[in-house]
C-alpha cells in the first residue's frame, strides 16, 4: 500500500520503521524543527531522523489545516494515513482523502484513556493490563471506531518508560496486522462507548511534585509513572530530589507526612498520609541518578527531617 505517515514522538519511529519494510511509505509528515539549548540550534524530530536515514520525503507543516498543506498531502495518491502521536488535529478533508482513510495507533485499550499521555496515566492509576489499540480516525479526539486490540499485562515495577517500549513494539505489529486486514476487507469496525477513565491529558514538570500526605502505594505509582519523564521530586532542605525509585512500606507510625522516620544502609523511609515510601533511588542537582544507600554514604539524612513540596 502507498502509506503517508505522520507522527513526531520516539514512539512513532517503530512503527514507520516497519511500514517502510512492507509497504512503500511515500511521506513522513512530522512537527517541525524546534530549537534545543543555549545554542537554539534545531533539532529535528524522532520521526524525521528515521524519515531521512530511510530515505523517506519529510513534510513539516505548521498547521496542517491549511489549505495549500491540504494540497501537499494529495500530490502523493496515497493509499491510507498512519498516524501516531503527530501532534497536530486533522480536518475532515484530511481523514476521508485516502480510500482507507486515517489509521491511528492509540497507546490504551479504548475506549480507555482517550488523550496525550496515556501511558503515563495507566501506571499512575494502577493498571493492571494496558494494551495498544488501532482506530478509523474521526474528526473527535480518539473517539474512531476501533479496528484492533491488543492487551499489554504491566509488570508490577512497571514505568512510564518500560511500558512505552512495550508499546512501541506492539504498535508497530499491531498496525501491519491492520493493514493487512484492511486491504483484504476482513476488518469489521467497532463503536466505542463512553470511556470509564479520565482523559489522559498532557504531562507537566508541575505533576512531580510529591504530596506527602497522599497514600505511600499512589506516590509510588506516580514514582514510575513519570519516569523517565517529568520525574517525581521533593524538596529537602532547599534542593530538589528526584525520587526514581521507591518501595511501599506499611505502618503505624502518625508522623507529619514527609518525616523521614528510618534510614537504613540502603534507603530511608518517609511517612505519608497512609503507610511509609522507602526511597531506593533517587537524585540531586548536578548528581547523576544513584541508589539511595551510595546517596547515604556520601550525604547525611537524620531521622526527624521533613521533606516538602517543591
Amino acid at each position: 500500500m502507498r502509506v503517508i505517515f505522520m507522527g513526531t514522538p520516539d514512539i512513532a519511529v517503530g512503527t514507520f520503521e516497519a511500514l517502510v519494510k512492507e509497504h512503500e511509505v511515500v511521506l513522513a509528515v512530522t512537527q517541525p524543527d524546534k530549537p534545543k539549548g543555549r545554542g537554539g540550534k534545531e533539532q529535528f524530530s524522532p520521526v524525521k531522523e528515521a524519515a531521512l536515514q530511510a530515505g523517506v520525503p519529510v513534510y513539516q507543516p505548521r498547521k496542517i489545516r491549511e489549505p495549500e498543506c491540504v494540497e501537499e498531502l494529495k500530490r502523493y495518491h496515497a493509499d491510507v494515513m498512519v498516524v501516531i502521536a503527530f501532534g497536530q488535529i486533522l480536518t475532515k478533508e484530511i481523514l476521508t482523502m485516502t480510500p482507507y482513510g486515517c489509521i491511528n495507533i492509540h497507546a490504551s485499550l479504548l475506549p480507555k484513556y482517550r488523550g496525550a499521555a496515556p501511558i503515563q496515566w495507566a501506571v499512575i492509576d494502577g493498571e493492571k493490563v494496558s494494551g495498544v489499540t488501532t482506530m478509523q480516525m474521526d474528526e473527535g479526539i480518539d473517539t474512531g471506531d476501533m479496528l484492533l486490540r491488543e492487551e499489554i499485562v504491566l509488570d508490577e515495577k512497571e514505568t512510564g518508560g518500560s511500558l512505552h517500549d512495550k508499546m512501541a513494539e506492539r504498535g508497530a505489529k499491531l498496525c501491519l496486522k491492520t493493514l493487512e486486514a484492511l486491504e483484504r476487507g476482513e476488518l469489521m469496525p467497532v463503536k466505542q462507548g463512553e470511556s470509564p477513565t479520565a482523559y489522559a491529558r498532557m504531562l507537566d514538570k508541575s505533576m512531580g511534585n510529591i504530596d506527602w500526605s497522599a497514600s505511600a502505594e499512589s506516590i509510588e505509582r506516580l514514582i514510575r509513572g513519570l519516569n523517565p519523564w517529568p520525574s517525581a521530586y521533593t524538596d529537602w532542605g532547599g534542593k530538589v530530589m528526584k525520587i526514581w525509585r521507591a518501595e511501599v512500606r506499611k505502618s503505624s507510625e502518625s508522623a507529619e507526612p514527609g518525616t523521614i522516620v528510618l534510614v537504613e544502609k540502603d534507603g530511608f523511609s518517609v511517612q505519608t498520609g497512609a503507610g511509609l515510601l522507602k526511597v531506593t533511588e533517587l537524585q540531586i542537582p548536578g548528581k547523576k541518578r544513584m541508589d539511595a544507600g551510595a546517596f547515604l554514604r556520601g550525604y547525611s539524612i537524620r531521622e526527624g527531617e521533613i521533606l516538602k513540596k517543591g
